[in-house]
């Protein structure tokens, strides 16, 4: 597994990836550690690509990301993932949504579970999930983090409660 980190507006930004894909965006104070860290390679070079989308996501110029992914979890959180994928920026979703928009529309803990191991936060937007009362609810990067980048987006018309 290759790796890089580097500076964005809300702190240091480690990304990892294999030959299959990016597997790891984790923010300065990750919520879950990626497993098998220690034995990662800095490989800049390798991660170009995964950096300057996220340089330009960061500077405003870029609302979707063009790059091979490979994270790995259950089915129920692949799907879960992969969904999050179709909220669009500056657009936010309720875990009542999210769990609706995959066939279950009862399972929104279950959501909320999956939605917080999330292993590719920005590129697989979960900071667009928000409470069903409009709150700002648990993120792995913390919800100053997730302000930030609904703020980024245009996502708060109006000030949401924490």
């Amino acid at each position: 597994m290759w790796f890089d980190a580097f500076q964005t507006p809300i702190g240091i930004l480690t990304i990892a990836a294999d030959g299959t894909g990016l597997r790891h965006v984790l923010f300065p104070d990750n919520k879950y550690d990626a497993p098998g860290r220690d034995a990662w390679k800095r490989d800049t070079g390798a991660l170009r690509d995964a950096r300057e989308q996220l340089l330009e996501y960061f500077d405003g110029g870029r609302r979707q990301f063009d790059l091979r992914l490979a994270p790995s979890g259950t089915p129920f959180q692949m799907k879960v993932w992969n969904t999050l994928a179709r909220i669009p920026y500056g657009a936010t979703w309720s875990y009542r949504d999210l769990a609706a928009s995959i066939g279950k529309p009862t399972a929104t803990r279950a959501v909320g579970a999956a939605n917080g191991r999330n292993p590719l936060p920005i590129v697989l937007p979960c900071h667009r999930v928000i409470g069903a009362d409009g709150s700002l609810t648990g993120f792995g990067g913390g919800l100053p983090t997730k302000r930030f980048l609904l703020e980024l987006e245009g996502a708060l018309q109006q000030e949401l409660p924490v």
